[in-house]
């Protein structure tokens, strides 16, 4: 049913809407794999991404979104999809953790996942944990 307000409270949580690429990245055998929802290879196209990522530790899988900063520094998907032909500085917005050091996080509360991203990532006032992936 559509609504006028969003619900407030304790109870509720938001994130904001990043114009991306959902990906999910995992280091297994000391190698950074960056993959599309398709499971197309993202490790290619996104150099960048695979490189800032390689401090994962080993056995980590995380969940997150690609995202390319126009020259205002808003998010912009025809940048993104330009990558290749513009400067413009990519990063990689991390939303959740779903393995951490071989361990199943996936069982955890939100709350919980969300104290991990704040331990092992930069929150640059987003509210998301983010890697810095510039050219």
């Amino acid at each position: 049913m559509p609504t006028a307000k969003l619900p407030e409270g304790d109870q509720w949580t938001y994130e904001i809407k990043w114009d991306g690429y959902r990906a999910i990245a995992f280091k297994g055998g000391g190698k950074v794999h960056l993959r599309s929802r398709n499971d197309n290879d993202f490790a290619l196209r996104y150099p960048g991404v695979t490189e800032a990522l390689s401090g994962l530790p080993e056995d980590t899988v995380i969940d997150g979104e690609i995202v390319a900063l126009d020259e205002s520094g808003r998010p912009s998907f025809n940048v993104l999809q330009n990558y290749g032909t513009s400067q413009a500085p990519v990063f990689y917005y991390v939303f959740d953790v779903l393995l951490l050091k071989g361990k199943d996080m996936r069982g955890e509360i939100l709350a919980a996942r969300r104290a991990v991203n704040e331990a092992h990532w930069e929150d640059r006032g987003t509210g998301q944990r983010i890697v810095s992936a510039r050219r």
